[in-house]
């Protein structure tokens, strides 16, 4: 009987002890930044963060910015503005589909050309993002970061992105192109005039394709794990 309450004392003593030891170990890791159980702190998933929008954003830039960024990618290609799509049918009917052509692509090389200038806002962006922002971002869908992106740089963006895209347009040959291709429109009989703000349009629709571009990198980092390149994306992005 009193061995057996000496071991029962013994193995009380010991899982106190050892019980002791894990707080004081868990307490450790917690001060030093280490995730625990429940998944990465806030510093890590932070860091984390501004890692895949860094990489998502510069890839996104990258790839929209370079030769037929635009253009060759169907997804974010500008097309012939809808109001001025009839004035396209009858330019090709008469035989001007090389100059309507020319257009479109015009319209795709500013794009591609003023692309580069988000660049500073999304690293504005990135800077600023709050601790209530990242688990926002990390517990949202596949483009919650996107969508933050979007909130807090579409005004911005479009502000500066303009005047580069009128100059780039001028630069490029679209504007000429543009009055060009509505002159022999206006010249022909019994047609309606028709007519669009560019700058507008090609400065919305190369936001759009960009945005869509930054969502796609998001989704590979989320969804693909051979799309997180560091050890930080693997931490903050292991489900």
């Amino acid at each position: 009987m009193k061995k057996s309450c000496i071991a029962s004392l013994s193995l009380a003593v010991l899982l106190s002890v050892s019980l002791a030891h894990a707080g004081l170990l868990d307490n450790l890791m917690k001060g030093v930044g280490v995730p625990s159980e429940q998944g990465p702190d806030d510093s890590t998933i932070v860091s984390g963060l501004k890692e895949a929008l860094s990489i998502g954003t510069d890839n996104a830039v990258k790839n929209v910015s370079r030769m037929d960024g635009y253009f060759g990618n169907e997804m974010i290609k500008i097309l012939m503005p809808e109001k001025i799509q009839k004035v396209a049918e009858v330019l090709r009917k008469v035989g001007y589909q090389k100059e309507v052509d020319d257009f479109v692509l015009s319209m795709n090389r500013a794009a591609e050309k003023a692309a580069p200038m988000a660049t500073s806002y999304f690293v504005g962006a990135i800077k600023e993002m709050s601790f209530a922002d990242a688990r926002k971002i990390l517990n949202g869908g596949d483009t919650a970061a996107t969508k933050f992106f979007k909130r807090k740089t579409s005004d911005k963006i479009a502000a500066s992105f303009k005047p580069v895209v009128s100059s780039s347009m001028n630069e490029v040959g679209v504007t000429k192109k543009y009055k060009d291709m509505m002159a022999r429109y206006d010249s022909l009989p019994f047609v309606d005039k028709e007519s669009i703000d560019l700058d507008n349009y090609v400065t919305n629709k190369a936001m759009d394709g960009l945005f869509y571009m930054v969502g796609e990198e998001e989704k590979k980092i989320r969804t693909d794990p051979a799309a997180r390149v560091t050890d930080l994306l693997k931490t903050v992005f292991a489900k």
